[in-house]
């Protein structure tokens, strides 16, 4: 994997057209051809505090905690009984990898930050299960970042994802909107991790989604925050 100059990303999310910050769901069904995702873990001291911020969908206010990257500006919320660490690959500049796992010490997702990153290219038919606007990233990346839950079909193969786009999954006229989120001078990616392959079908992934696990993990990605 090849890393890619921030600066060209940037150029790239300012391209994108602003109607991708429509504020609801998209419909389940858009399709097109598909893009990328990365990363890894470990803990830093001082990093979590009991949640101060409104309940998300999926908790109640009292068990949330909150995970604040070095910078004091990124920001996620995640149950109580979880845990989250903190892989730093660099301080400066800064690089990082945070790693949110469930009661069983399950990786459950992946976030990574920093002025650097990995992109990968492939060539799919995306079909968009659900997929909203994160509130506190409104106004701080164009387009605004949205929480996503998808399928890329390749040659027969089905690869649900799951995680933040740089705005709607699939656009308007049909391109695929995978990319990385540009936040200030520095690249956000959060993935929830599949192990395997997690779903028979469609109809069994959505099942998933709007279960307990599914929308536990819909209100991390909805939880993010910059400041």
């Amino acid at each position: 994997m090849a890393l890619t100059a921030v600066a060209a990303l940037t150029l790239a999310g300012c391209a994108a057209d602003t109607s991708l910050e429509s504020a609801g769901s998209q419909a389940p069904g858009a399709t097109a051809p598909a893009s990328a995702s990365p990363a890894p873990t470990a803990e830093s001291p001082g990093t979590t505090a009991a949640g101060k911020q409104p309940a998300r969908p999926g908790f109640s206010a009292e068990s949330l905690v909150t995970f604040t990257f070095p910078d004091g500006r990124l920001s996620f919320q995640y149950p109580k009984g979880w845990h989250a660490e903190l892989f730093e690959a660099s301080a400066s500049p800064f690089v990082g990898t945070a790693t949110v796992s469930d009661p069983t010490s399950q990786a459950k997702i992946t976030i990574y930050t920093g002025e650097i990153a990995d992109v990968v290219a492939s060539n799919a038919d995306r079909t968009v299960l659900e997929t909203d606007p994160v509130p506190g990233l409104r106004g701080h990346s164009v387009p605004t970042p949205h929480s996503s839950f998808f399928v890329d079909r390749s040659d027969g193969a089905a690869n649900y994802r799951m995680g933040l786009t740089a705005g709607l999954p699939v656009s308007p006229d049909g391109k695929v909107q995978d990319g990385l989120i540009m936040l200030g001078d520095r690249v956000l990616t959060a993935d929830v991790v599949f192990t395997g392959q997690p779903f028979a079908n469609d109809g069994e992934a959505k099942a998933w989604y709007w279960g307990e696990e599914g929308q536990a993990l819909k209100a991390v990605l909805m939880s993010f925050s910059y400041r």
